[in-house]
């Protein structure tokens, strides 16, 4: 794991904690020494400070997304809601606001792990093993997603929602069964974290080629993957 945090003395204590937990953690101090590391190393996932000086944590987050994968955790300030939809729309995988419970840390990080190494569902019965619903193709085994042709350049957690919603295409899933599957974390009416991976997975999927929507909002209840043919629910 890459730690990336000018606050030394917290790295030290997240490093001792995390190192009880069967993490190996390495720190750096600085953005740009922290892009440099992130694309080079053998990471598995990131934990990202917003507040850094130099680089700040969205510029090195907005340079790790047009060159990796790499789920990224970031850390927040608390109270600071814009930070934390700023981060998620711009590929963050999840957040933690300032200061932390160490523990709920660690339980985030291997809830974004788990997400990253194995799909959330069972892939729907089709060719060679790949989910196909219209100009879309979602390979579980290699966590890759097509749309008409191209590949998509989707976070762990976009990719996910994807699954899970196109193995329903047609039923509602609530916003409780989303944040729990995916997010890996019980429900709260306050966080907007799993509707601001929907709506970054909406621009980059695109409608569908009749111009709707692929994915609709049902107001008060949740998503639903539109099936084809069917023009889905009343949007929210």
């Amino acid at each position: 794991m890459l730690l990336i945090d000018d606050d030394v003395e917290l790295c030290q204590l997240i490093s001792e904690y995390l190192a009880q937990e069967a993490f190996a953690v390495e720190a750096v101090y600085s953005g740009e020494e922290g892009v440099k590391r992130a694309v080079a190393g053998q990471y598995a996932i990131v934990v990202l400070d917003v507040m850094l000086p130099g680089t700040g944590g969205f510029e090195v987050l907005r340079e790790l997304r047009t060159r990796s994968r790499i789920p990224v955790l970031m850390l927040t300030a608390r109270g600071d809601e814009q930070d934390r939809i700023r981060g998620l729309e711009m590929g963050a995988d999840d957040y933690l606001p300032k200061p932390f419970n160490p523990k709920e840390l660690s339980v985030r990080l291997e809830a974004i792990l788990r997400r990253s190494a194995n799909p959330p569902v069972e892939p729907l019965p089709v060719v060679a093993g790949r989910t196909v619903i219209e100009d879309i193709e979602i390979n579980p085994g290699a966590r890759i997603v097509h749309c008409a042709g191209r590949e998509m350049n989707l976070t762990p957690v976009e990719f996910d929602l994807l699954a899970l919603l196109a193995q329903s295409a047609g039923v509602v899933i609530s916003r409780e069964e989303l944040v729990r599957s995916v997010l890996g974390r019980d429900f709260s009416p306050f966080d907007r974290s799993i509707d601001v991976h929907v709506s970054n997975l909406r621009k980059k999927l695109g409608s569908r080629r009749d111009g709707s929507e692929r994915i609709k909002g049902i107001r008060g209840t949740g998503y639903l993957y539109v099936f084809p043919g069917d023009s889905g629910g009343s949007e929210r």
